[in-house]
């Protein structure tokens, strides 16, 4: 059994902490325009089956040790069902966005099989104006940027087509007996000791954190019980609530040229501008729910952004994506002022000089936002403390228009995990001049999200005004890499 093929401790540590309040996946919520291009089911399948001999990991599934005497091993998946992993939905004609956001946050609300290939794509036809929407959904432990990126990442091309579709013949590889994977792992523990010890160690913590999650979820049971006997206790934040099982989505599309505009005028970058308008936003969502909005409160957020390491391969992404915590200026209420607080706070990461430029990521083969959003929950998940109230994944993408088996993708919305202690997340993408936030929320805990799409405009006009208001910054200093 080759190394390569083996979990590795990370990943086990995902799927230990996985439950079914917070399933560890990514998922994309793309809109595409069919046109003339014949997209339907039956091509969208075809077309998968075709690219998803550059994604191997995604016809495999786990298969674990007897004896847990080291880490489970990716194996071929000997009955592959495409038509299990591709399904075929609908709305009632004509579908409103409002009708797909619900769909798609039932459909990311439910945990993988885990016996099966860690993945999904939906495919939903009725929406209005005769568009056609894909969701899918990729597990964190099939994107590691190294061994293998999102599907979605191999799917778009940057015309139309057509394209010849290439059958390979795909033959799964005979699935090991339990007496190999006992061999295979005495074997590797005898040519290195430290590989039985490494996954004794990683198979203690995530048996320590499955008896751990069945503890806190039986104390929240008692507490509940003696809770409503007694009094409630309210939690410290909205942002700080273990989430339930169930989800809400908000979609909201921008125009970059705005937050182009603001840059030009006020000084940073394309990011900062992003952070800045969802710091207002999150500032006029609390003050509609009552909340204390002192002048000095912060909220934390960490922000994955992506670096440059020269010692690794041009195609390993997967060590090139760090966190970086940002105090978000809720308090502020000059949108201005807020926007030069954020993009003090990221100067430190651009004068690293590893700082990656938006076009440089965007320029990556394939359409990229899908696999660094997947890249960044990694990271989030890794580095995510209590002290964390918020993660934003923010990735750009091309600045011109893709296609799915000939059909031109009109929208692309993120839907980033809720991890466990949060209750909203927030992914941005930039692509064809527009960005698309996708907050995804806890169903119980934010009934009100939908509140903040609209704030998140607001926040944005707010600095478009500012800007309409002001002379141009002349640049000083060094510049940060380009972000449009």
């Amino acid at each position: 059994m080759p190394t390569s093929d083996r979990l590795r401790r990370s990943d086990l540590a995902l799927l230990a902490e996985e439950t079914d309040q917070t399933p560890l996946h990514n998922a994309t919520l793309e809109i595409f325009d069919p046109a003339d291009s014949g997209l339907d089911y039956d091509v969208l399948l075809r077309h998968i089956d075709d690219r998803i001999a550059f994604v191997p990991r995604y016809r495999q599934r786990l298969r674990g040790v007897p004896g847990r005497l080291a880490n489970p091993v990716w194996i071929d998946d000997e009955s592959f069902d495409l038509a299990y992993h591709v399904r075929r939905s609908a709305l009632p004609r004509p579908g409103s966005m409002e009708q797909l956001r619900e769909l798609a946050a039932r459909i990311v609300s439910r945990r993988l099989d885990p016996s099966r290939p860690l993945w999904e794509v939906y495919y939903v036809e009725g929406l209005e104006g005769g568009r056609v929407a894909v969701l899918s959904k990729s597990h964190q432990v099939l994107v590691d940027g190294i061994a293998t990126v999102d599907l979605g990442q191999v799917l778009l091309d940057v015309d139309q087509g057509p394209r010849q579709l290439v059958h390979e013949g795909w033959v799964p590889r005979q699935e090991p007996t339990q007496a190999s994977l006992l061999l295979s792992a005495l074997g590797e523990t005898v040519r290195d000791p430290r590989v039985a010890a490494a996954s004794a160690r990683s198979n203690a913590e995530a048996v320590g954190r499955v008896l751990s999650g069945s503890l806190a979820a039986a104390g929240s049971l008692a507490g509940g019980l003696t809770g409503s006997l007694g009094r409630r206790q309210l939690p410290e934040s909205p942002f700080s609530v273990e989430p339930s099982a169930q989800r809400r989505l908000v979609c909201v599309r921008t125009s970059l040229k705005d937050y182009r505009k603001v840059r030009r005028v006020h000084g940073g970058t394309v990011n900062d501008v992003i952070l800045a308008t969802l710091a207002g936003a999150l500032r006029a969502w609390l003050m509609t729910r009552a909340e204390p909005v002192s002048a000095s409160r912060r909220l934390r957020a960490l922000v994955p952004m992506s670096v440059i390491d020269e010692e690794l391969e041009p195609t390993s992404l997967g060590s090139q994506v760090v966190g970086h915590l940002v105090d978000l200026p809720i308090g502020e209420g000059s949108p201005v002022v807020r926007l030069h607080q954020v993009s003090y706070a990221l100067r430190a990461h651009s004068e690293t000089g590893r700082a990656v430029a938006a076009d440089r990521i965007a320029g990556v083969a394939g359409f990229a936002p899908t696999t660094f959003h997947a890249l960044g929950s990694r990271v989030a998940f890794a580095e995510a403390r209590q002290a964390v109230k918020l993660v934003v994944t923010n990735v750009p993408g091309p600045q011109f228009p893709m296609y799915l088996a000939g059909a031109e993708m009109l929208e692309t919305y993120p839907v980033p995990p809720l991890l466990p202690g949060f209750s909203m997340s927030v992914g941005v993408t930039s692509y064809d001049g527009a960005v698309y936030y996708g907050i995804a929320a806890d169903r119980d805990a934010l009934p009100d999200i939908d509140v903040l799409g609209q704030c998140v405009r607001e926040a944005l006009d707010e600095l478009v005004d500012s800007a309409s208001d002001a002379r141009p910054r002349a640049p000083r200093g060094r510049r940060t890499p380009r972000d449009d």
